[in-house]
């Protein structure tokens, strides 16, 4: 399977996605052909090599022109001509005679920043009207890298922890704190990174792509790298390059493997009552799996290791939980790879009723199938069975699987 990694280390913008798509091996004259079937017009589209703090990397630029830019015959309500709403830039992709998959992903990609929009001005999504990103050059921004994806035959996306900048920027509203409103509400439930830089270094439209398209926060996932790309932004830092960089690997899809957290502390004042609280309460922060190890500790007091798996998206929340909800006077964590079988889950006509099952494959076959607990545990209940034999009775249907 092929996957992307974006490596957000100076932000991500939607000319910076682009342009490292380009440099990753996009040929620049495939895309103006895909993008000439927008029938957009008024614009020209071009890429250049240019350096940002001595690294090299490709700078993608779209030029407007004075004048009309919608397709022929195209009715538009507003006189700004180079500005589009949701409609109206559905409406284009619609039209247009690309690919199936690339309209799909590039209309998700706008309706979820209208969505954004829509709640920032407190408004309807049909009453929104795009600025920046309903501007002619995000627009081919944005379709431009759905093309890339597509044509590039990438089948996930993965992202670093993406820094937003500091300071302020200047928008078509105003003045505004960075990261933008736009930007930090696309970016809710998205690990950031801390970085001193007074400039806007995350974008909407950057945002948008990496959070709509992608598959969710990777640090350095598992890959053989076939292509690397850096994607220029305008600015030459002074400290760290204004690149994206985006990695284009291999990866084995009979399994998937990331990196995990595992978190530990060592309990010797606690009662069991507590303890099975303070495990829900670590599930509750986010965590993978907890489990408790007995040991014996000094002064040959028993005791027990709390040990969390965890992601780092929900690293902080989980450490808050076990200084909160423990007498612990410190933890101790530690990066692990995590490598598990490619899993789906399914709903199960048994005699019993419907059961979720969880399915474990590795090369195409079936190799793990697990009941859920919860569904078994409501069944045994409902019809008055042993669980046990709820478990029996599901296995004897795993055979037809």
């Amino acid at each position: 399977m092929k996957i992307a990694y974006f490596d957000c280390f100076s932000g991500i913008s939607g000319d910076m996605t682009l342009g490292a798509f380009v440099d990753a091996g996009l040929d620049i004259n495939l895309l103006r052909d895909q993008l000439a079937q927008l029938h957009l017009h008024g614009y020209e589209i071009s890429a250049e090599k240019v350096k940002r703090t001595g690294i090299s990397g490709t700078k993608v630029h779209v030029m407007i022109s004075r004048g009309n830019n919608h397709p022929p015959g195209f009715r538009h309500g507003h006189h700004h001509n180079s500005h589009f709403n949701l409609s109206e830039i559905q409406a284009i992709i619609e039209k247009s005679t690309l690919h199936d998959d690339i309209k799909n992903d590039s209309i998700k990609v706008f309706q979820r920043l209208a969505m954004v929009e829509a709640k920032i001005h407190d408004t309807s999504i049909d009453k929104i009207h795009f600025h920046e990103v309903g501007a002619i050059d995000s627009i081919i921004d944005i379709i431009g890298s759905v093309i890339a994806m597509k044509h590039l035959g990438i089948e996930k996306i993965y992202f670093s922890p993406i820094p937003t900048g500091c300071g302020y920027t200047t928008c078509e509203h105003g003045t505004f704190p960075v990261p933008a409103p736009a930007t930090a509400e696309l970016l809710k439930n998205q690990l950031l990174k801390s970085v001193k830089i007074e400039k806007e270094l995350t974008t909407p439209t950057g945002a948008a792509i990496v959070t709509t398209l992608g598959n969710g926060l990777r640090t350095n996932p598992e890959m053989k790298i076939l292509q690397i790309g850096y994607g220029a932004g305008n600015n030459d830092n002074p400290n760290i390059p204004n690149l994206l960089r985006i990695l284009i690997g291999e990866t084995d899809s009979s399994t998937e493997s990331d990196e995990m957290w595992i978190v530990e502390t060592n309990i010797d004042n606690m009662p069991g009552e507590i303890l099975g609280y303070v495990m829900d309460k670590l599930f509750q922060a986010g965590a993978v799996d907890v489990y408790f190890t007995s040991i014996q500790m000094k002064k040959g007091r028993p005791g027990i290791i709390i040990s969390i798996i965890v992601s780092e998206l929900n690293l902080l929340s989980v450490e808050s939980a076990l200084f909160n909800q423990t007498t612990t006077f410190g933890i101790r964590k530690y990066k692990v790879i995590r490598k598990v079988l490619t899993r789906e889950f399914k709903e199960l006509d048994s005699p019993l009723g419907k059961i979720k099952i969880k399915i474990g494959t590795f090369d195409g076959n079936i190799k793990s199938i697990s009941p859920e607990y919860e569904d078994c545990k409501r069944i045994a209940e409902e019809k008055g069975v042993p669980l046990k034999q709820v478990y029996s009775i599901i296995a004897k249907e795993f055979g037809k699987l």
